[in-house]
């Protein structure tokens, strides 16, 4: 399977343009289905607002938006070109939109529906989907910092971590940085420890951006 890009969590996130206040929502999102869910629920949540825009897009699935009332390609297009350009893809976008009473105009409202779905997937942060390597190193806690920053070096996520009498790390490297992950382990710990490897995965880490 090839690797994709989608939000990491849901996230929210609010500013004010010319006492308009817009209100942006991201969920990673599986099927349709998920994405109309929480479309109803931002337009039941919202309903005293002026107006709930809307996109979402699915891999190997559909793509929509909507302007909900503001005009035509000043909302759920701008909304959705902030995905396509970021390549984030599973995702579902509500931007709500409390009138002022100042009339932004057309250039206004693309840039202010765009802010709000880019602050919203800011907020949420991107987790590649692809294929990991997963290693796990059990360390003395001193040696914690440097088995993440370790990993990171190497384009890797941090997985789960196990605080016991040892602190056990579980790393997640692209295909074919589990070596050098492994000779990096065994450089830092002077071959106290190692990194034992545990298989290959095929989920959701952060990325850095």
């Amino acid at each position: 399977m090839t690797e994709y890009l989608v939000p990491s969590h849901a996230s929210q996130a609010e500013f004010t343009e010319k006492r308009s206040t817009f209100i942006g929502h991201v969920w990673p999102v599986e099927t349709e289905e998920e994405a109309r869910e929480h479309i109803g629920e931002m337009k039941k949540k919202y309903h005293d607002a002026r107006h709930n825009c809307w996109c979402y897009l699915l891999k190997d699935g559909p793509v929509r938006y909507s302007d909900d009332g503001e005009p035509q390609g000043t909302a759920g297009q701008p909304m959705l070109s902030v995905f396509q350009k970021e390549g984030v893809t599973n995702v579902c976008c509500v931007v709500t939109r409390y009138f002022g009473g100042v009339l932004l105009g057309a250039g206004g409202l693309v840039r202010a529906y765009t802010q709000g779905a880019k602050d919203a997937l800011d907020a949420a942060g991107v987790s590649a989907v692809r294929r990991w390597v997963e290693l796990a190193v059990e360390c003395p806690y001193a040696f914690l910092e440097r088995v993440k920053l370790a990993c990171a070096a190497l384009g890797g996520a941090v997985g789960e971590i196990e605080y016991a009498a040892a602190v056990t790390v579980r790393a997640l490297l692209p295909e074919g940085e589990a070596e050098a992950f492994q000779a990096r382990v065994t450089e830092l710990s002077a071959g106290e420890f190692s990194a034992v490897e545990l298989g290959e995965v095929f989920r959701a880490a952060p990325v850095e951006g």
